[in-house]
């Protein structure tokens, strides 16, 4: 049953990835991520009947209050970053998030990586240098200052940062309240963050009704993705650690290159494939460490 989870939590996270570009080539990534938080919330709001919200602790609220916040604006990179970026390149990008998990824990935890940790960042970032195709006179150096200044990775790396600090107050929701009432309630306190979000930091004028009609089934088939992925999240979250849970969720970078190739007609899929693999053994090392 739990590897069925997992790779339901793989399929459900690539699928959403592959919506969430399909609407960001058309739409402002806010208007994407606050719609997404209102799908979720229509879905979430039947199953308060089956939460005992009066048991509920204040570290309940507390911790899914802050994990909400960190996840939404987390989404919103997300999405950012999928409409300049290849879904081929976003997807090995994950690896990247073992590595910023542990640089968290270096600066807040005084864990120092050992040897074998440092290997596996050494093996990532030079991974993550097959995403982008080789140009004539180029050295490594370049390629590498190519990856990092290049703008949609940027904005993953930000959505990866945040949703890795979220994992931790998600997390503790998760153990102080069940993995139901947790999404319930990520998806719930979501929501209004996002509106304000979008309303605050939206320059655009809103879509007409015509383009949202056209939009619908799209943004509808998102927001059921997102709450399968983060109910199937939190389902794992709430049985194995954290580490270990990071090292299953590798397995999306391998779809999502596949799924890039397929739907989006990305090229280079050969060298992100090799990247993807590369990546993939880089973060078992770190996460081993």
């Amino acid at each position: 049953m739990e590897i069925l989870i997992v790779l339901g939590r793989v399929f459900f996270a690539s699928f959403a990835n592959v919506v969430q570009k399909q609407l960001s080539q058309q739409h402002h990534p806010l208007l994407i991520v606050m719609a997404s938080y209102a799908v979720l919330s229509v879905i979430c709001l039947p199953l308060l009947f089956f939460i005992p919200i009066t048991e509920l602790s204040t570290a309940f609220w507390l911790n899914c209050l802050l994990a909400a916040l960190l996840d939404m604006a987390g989404t919103l990179f997300l999405v950012k970053s999928l409409s300049t970026t290849d879904l081929s390149i976003f997807g090995p990008l994950n690896a990247y998030k073992v590595v910023i998990s542990m640089v968290l824990a270096f600066f807040f935890l005084n864990e120092i990586p050992n040897m074998q940790g440092l290997t596996g960042i050494f093996i990532i970032i030079i991974g993550s240098l097959f995403l982008f195709p080789p140009k004539k006179s180029q050295n490594q150096q370049h390629r590498l200052t190519q990856l990092f200044t290049d703008k949609g990775v940027q904005y993953r790396f930000l959505s990866i940062l945040l949703f890795s600090i979220g994992t931790l107050p998600l997390k503790n929701a998760v153990l102080a309240g069940q993995a139901l009432a947790t999404t319930v309630f990520w998806c719930l306190l979501g929501f209004p963050l996002a509106v304000l979000s979008y309303r605050l930091f939206t320059p655009h004028d809103a879509p007409s009704p015509k383009q949202l009609k056209i939009a619908m089934p799209h943004i509808i088939t998102l927001g059921a993705l997102m709450f399968l992925m983060q109910y199937t999240t939190l389902i794992v979250l709430s049985q194995t650690l954290i580490a270990y849970s990071l090292a299953l969720f590798q397995l999306s970078m391998v779809l999502q290159v596949f799924l890039g190739y397929r739907i989006f007609k990305e090229q280079n899929i050969q060298r992100r494939l090799l990247a993807c693999f590369i990546m993939i053994t880089g973060s078992l090392l770190v996460l081993k460490a």
